[in-house]
């Protein structure tokens, strides 16, 4: 049986937002087949401190704390024609450590996690190299660069060249995988001309018995208070700060005129200046960084997650569904779960009346809300749980023990 090299962007430790989510199931489900060495990035100092948890999975590791700015990223990607993205992520370090590994490890496979660490994979490596993209992030750009603003030529520039990067190691890559079938149909159709590469969907999984509301207590603020709005998140992606800017000013005021207490809980580290500038506007509580999300999930009457810019599965809404909340979302959040409108959750377009009315709508019959909270969490439970999700995984690495011997 041969070893594995993962690389990845970030430490998957500590699974607290979505990227680490993903990678930390991953890396877990792959240490279970084989000895795994780990190359990844930190951050900061909190992502550091969490280096222990990484080496009790890992049969070796190397962690390294990113240095530099984005700007002088975005330098030395310029001067040398390549995306920003490749130049945020590269270090001597780490690939001194994949150098290192390849030469002295039986490596049958490297597991690539994120785009910009494909710049690890030497170009002479025989074995497998499955490519976790996640989402398509050259269309993410694309969606950036059509924003108006002095960022929309960089946003631009990297969106042309991230393209023409991915579809290059797509085919270098034994297989690619993304987070959906819709992501894997849109990544497929930016491939241009030539043989069609192996690119699949692996889906996002939830730990429902983490996320299980049973004995998970209220957070305090929010008890004897009047309805409780929720979104978690990280606070610093912008598709997350213009969901909760426009909700917060735009949509709370309308389900204020119905429900004079309703609050609104933007909850998750990080917030940006303009996210923390909505803290007592219309009834909107900024918490930033929180011990733990499920109290905050607990006490929601309703979880909403509207965002117009969403690439993949976004794991904030199977947290909720899982913890038996009601989630309102818009069509882009809800994409690559395969729950009903009305059944298992309620998607309106992000249009502020609309948002409002369906949000009034479910605060108005809570009946009607907790059964389809209830109906979420049995779904998830049948169709997210991360053994279930991670099924494909032995076969795409080569380690399929249920046959015993390597996949073809």
């Amino acid at each position: 049986m041969g070893e594995i090299l993962f690389i990845a962007h970030r430490i998957p430790f500590p699974p607290d937002r979505g990227d680490k989510i993903r990678s930390h199931h991953i890396l877990k489900a792959l240490a279970a087949l084989a000895p795994v060495h780990v190359a990844c990035l930190a951050d900061d100092a909190q992502d550091m401190a969490h280096e222990g948890e990484l080496a009790a999975v890992a049969a070796s590791h190397c962690l390294v704390r990113r240095r530099g700015s984005l700007a002088s990223a975005g330098l030395a990607a310029l001067l040398g024609g390549r995306p920003i993205s490749l130049a945020a992520f590269s270090n001597g370090k780490l690939a001194r450590y994949v150098k290192r590994t390849l030469a002295s490890r039986p490596i049958t496979t490297i597991f690539v996690f994120s785009g910009q660490m494909a710049q690890y994979v030497p170009a002479g490596f025989t074995g497998r190299v499955v490519m976790d993209f996640v989402d398509v992030d050259s269309a993410k750009f694309g969606q950036y660069a059509r924003r108006p603003g002095l960022a929309a030529p960089v946003y631009a520039r990297e969106a042309w060249l991230l393209r023409r990067y991915e579809a290059r190691i797509a085919r270098r890559a034994t297989t690619s995988l993304l987070v959906s079938e819709a992501e894997a149909a849109l990544f497929r159709s930016r491939l241009g001309r030539g043989a069609m590469p192996d690119v699949r969907s692996l889906g996002n999984g939830i730990d429902t018995a983490y996320f299980d509301p049973a004995g998970i207590p209220i957070a305090p603020q929010m008890v004897m208070a009047g309805p409780q709005i929720v979104f978690t998140g990280q606070m610093d992606y912008p598709p997350n700060v213009d969901a909760v800017v426009s909700f917060a000013r735009q949509v709370m005021p309308l389900i204020r005129g119905r429900f004079p207490r309703a609050e609104f809980n933007v909850v998750g580290r990080a917030p940006t200046p303009a996210v923390q500038a909505l803290d007592g506007v219309n009834g909107t509580r900024v918490t930033g960084a929180v011990a733990d999300v499920r109290p905050w999930l607990a006490g929601a009457d309703l979880v909403v997650v509207p965002l117009t810019l969403a690439r993949g599965v976004q794991n904030k809404v199977l947290e909720a569904m899982a913890m038996a909340r009601p989630v309102l979302l818009t069509p882009e959040a809800a994409t690559g779960i395969a729950a009903t409108d009305g059944r298992e959750f309620a998607i309106s377009p992000a249009a502020s009346e609309e948002l409002a009315a369906r949000a009034v709508g479910l605060l108005s019959d809570t009946i009607r809300a907790d059964a389809l909270g209830r109906a979420a969490r049995a779904f998830v439970i049948a169709q997210c749980g991360w053994d279930r999700v991670l099924a494909p995984l032995p076969a795409l690495v080569g380690l399929d023990r249920r046959f015993g011997r390597r996949a073809a």
